[in-house]
């Protein structure tokens, strides 16, 4: 009987890393030398200050046998530094071409639960996140607490876009906050 899911070609196995250390540390270096050392590529990687930790992830694409020796550098390079890391074999995104790229931003008074409003309005639109990077600051000149968020969106190309953006406007209004949303410019 043969296996219906189609074993991934020697070269494309996926391992994704998540990486945290305190600020002013760094887990890029120590990583990335990882991923090279392994024979491994990095197809994507992203890194962020967050309070005073640092975080990482990064995506590592190789053969079988480098993935594998990637793993064993990543288990070693934990017990050795002060790095807490985490990782699992994945698979390459599925590349979807109904999907129009819109970022999304929004300003406001900060208060609790903006993030997940505006979370459930798109998932209930069924409308994917995928990225976001919200922040509270202090406003200049009144110094009041703010809230600032840009998320970038896939619309189904099938959605009515005029529609979206006056339902997502009109939801903003209710809610007190600032917002754009626009097809994103490569």
């Amino acid at each position: 009987m043969t296996d219906p899911t189609p074993r991934p070609s020697p070269n494309e196995n996926h391992l994704l890393i998540n990486a945290y250390t305190t600020h002013p540390e760094s887990p890029l270096l120590p990583v990335s030398r990882r991923v090279a050392d392994s024979g491994c590529n990095l197809a994507d990687a992203r890194l962020s200050t967050v309070g005073r930790d640092v975080s990482m992830t990064a995506l590592a694409v190789g053969s079988w046998d480098a993935i594998a020796k990637l793993e064993a550098m990543l288990a070693r390079l934990e017990r050795e530094e002060s790095l807490k890391l985490v990782w699992y074999r994945t698979s390459e995104k599925e590349v979807r071409s109904d999907l129009l790229p819109y970022v999304v931003e929004v300003v406001a008074a900060d208060k609790p639960g903006i993030t997940f409003q505006l979370a459930d309005f798109f998932d209930r639109q069924g409308i994917t996140i995928e990225s976001l990077h919200c922040s509270r600051y202090r406003a200049m000149q009144t110094g009041a607490d703010m809230y600032s968020a840009q998320i970038t969106i896939g619309v189904p190309a099938s959605m009515h876009i005029a529609a979206l953006r006056d339902d997502f406007l009109e939801f903003c209004d209710h809610l007190n906050l600032d917002a754009i949303m626009d097809p994103m410019k490569f």
